[in-house]
């Protein structure tokens, strides 16, 4: 069957409109009866057929029907790909571009050629950062870009303080985290910690350690060295 032009373009503008009125319907009954859904960042579609993803604060992810009567939280499951395709769009939210990265309120540890890229949120109370740093040893050819990200307490504070106003920060930095010697009290500028921990709160970076590759992927967690071998052969 053909459509004359003026009757495919009302077809058209008639689709459009229906997809606006499902989104401000969504939007205006999730606002009326949860406050902090008053500022819905994004809905879109999900995969799955009558639900619709809900994105708030940036990275805050729910799912809804479509007249926003009901409201779903937690991971949505591509079952035949085996996929969590919740944890996937959360990631690709928060990619970061590597070279967008504020380098400057970062030291830097080279080893080998330095070749390689890695950039690092750590906090120096952290044992599992500890522990990570231990194994990152293995790992040669990179440049890192080590963040003090004191999120754990006022003496992560101190402590990224001194190691940051250290004369040699990656030093001190490995001296504590690989061999247990304190950093020494120091003073300076710290305003680069306050930039760090309001970076990683735009960027969902939510625990430490916090991994960033050269392709703008991040790991979460202490991962070994061998699997940081791996994603910097990917990423680099």
């Amino acid at each position: 069957m053909k459509f004359a032009p003026a009757l495919l373009a009302a077809l058209t503008l008639g689709c459009t409109l229906s997809a606006y009125a499902g989104e401000a319907e969504i939007r205006q009954n999730l606002a009326a009866r949860i406050p902090q859904f008053a500022k819905i960042d994004e809905i879109t579609k999900s995969p799955m057929s009558g639900l619709y993803e809900v994105r708030i604060n940036g990275f805050e992810i729910y799912y809804t029907d479509e007249q926003g009567n009901y409201l779903l939280q937690g991971n949505l499951i591509d079952v035949k790909a085996r996929r969590n395709l919740t944890e996937e769009r959360v990631e690709k939210l928060s990619e970061v571009a590597f070279d967008k990265l504020p380098v400057k309120d970062a030291f830097k540890i080279v080893r080998g050629n330095g070749k390689r890229k890695l950039a690092v949120f750590e906090d120096p109370n952290c044992g599992y950062c500890k522990q990570f740093e231990r194994d990152l040893t293995k790992v040669d050819n990179v440049t890192i870009h080590l963040f003090l990200y004191p999120v754990l307490g006022p003496d992560s504070v101190v402590k990224s303080r001194n190691i940051w106003c250290a004369k040699d920060k990656a030093k001190a930095w490995s001296d504590w985290m690989v061999r247990g010697v304190a950093p020494e009290v120091a003073e300076c500028d710290t305003a680069a910690l306050t930039r760090n921990r309001e970076f990683g709160q735009k960027y969902n970076i939510t625990g430490t350690p916090t991994l960033i590759f050269a392709n703008g992927t991040r790991a979460p967690g202490a991962i070994p060295a061998e699997q940081v071998e791996k994603q910097l052969a990917t990423a680099n």
